[in-house]
Order: C-alpha cells, then sequence, then structure tokens
C-alpha cells in the first residue's frame, strides 16, 4: 500500500495557495473540471514527497463547516523559528508558538490546524517566542 494524498477543501483556492506556499509546499499539478465545477490542485513540499490535495468548489460561498475530529497536518521543518517568521510576516497567525524550539501550530486560512515540528533535536529556545501566547485553538 503506498500513501498517496490529503485531501482538504477550500473557499478561496487563491488565497489557500499563498498559505500553503508560505509553508514551502509548491504545486505538482492541478485538474480544472468544468462539468464538475471544480478544481483540484496537488500540493507537496518537493515533486513526488506526500502530497496535499487542495479541493476548490467553485460553487462554494460559505465556509466549510471545520471538526475537531480531522486532528491536522503535520510538517517537519529544517528551521521552526525560520519558518514561524516567514509565516507571521506573511500575515499567519502562530496558533501554538514553538516556545519549546519543537513545536507550532497554525491554521491554514480554511482553519485546517497544521503541525510544524523541528528536525532532529529541539532548537534552544528564545524570544520572542518564549513567552508568546497561544491564540485560538489548533
Amino acid at each position: 500500500m503506498k500513501y498517496l494524498h490529503t485531501m482538504i477543501r477550500v473557499l478561496d483556492l487563491d488565497r489557500a495557495l499563498g498559505f500553503f506556499a508560505l509553508l514551502g509546499l509548491v504545486e505538482v499539478r492541478r485538474r480544472d473540471t468544468p462539468q464538475g465545477r471544480f478544481t483540484l490542485v496537488f500540493l507537496a513540499t518537493e515533486p513526488g514527497a506526500p502530497e496535499v490535495e487542495l479541493t476548490h468548489n467553485w460553487d462554494q460561498l460559505e465556509p466549510y463547516g471545520g471538526g475537531r475530529n480531522f486532528g491536522h497536518l503535520a510538517y517537519e521543518v529544517d528551521d521552526i523559528y525560520a519558518v514561524c517568521e516567514r509565516l507571521q510576516a506573511g500575515g499567519v497567525e502562530i496558533n501554538r508558538p514553538p516556545r519549546d524550539g519543537r513545536m507550532a501550530f497554525v491554521r491554514s486560512p480554511d482553519g485546517i490546524s497544521i503541525e510544524l515540528l523541528q528536525r532532529g533535536e529541539a532548537r534552544a529556545v528564545c524570544e520572542p517566542w518564549t513567552s508568546m501566547a497561544n491564540v485560538g485553538t489548533w
């Protein structure tokens, strides 16, 4: 058995693509289906890596309801502080800051929880992350 992808529905495709680009994902393929009125965009950290499928239903006008039962997507990163700084600079709220130098959580524009984990050992604890409070839920 081979893991292929995880699918999430997005309301605003451009906004979702911008968020995932800030995370470092790239578009590996796209399929527009006019007869079904939807677009599928597959993203990965690099071609051949596990993918996230963004499904954009063209006629969806209201945000999708979310559920904590989905859980989250998780990505291992080389420098958790640099990734969180890049996300913040792009307007993304850090819901659970990397106070421990190891783990952080953010949410996509559609409310999908994204866990960021430091590759290898935790980074040295430092500000502004150490004293930053949690915001919202993740």
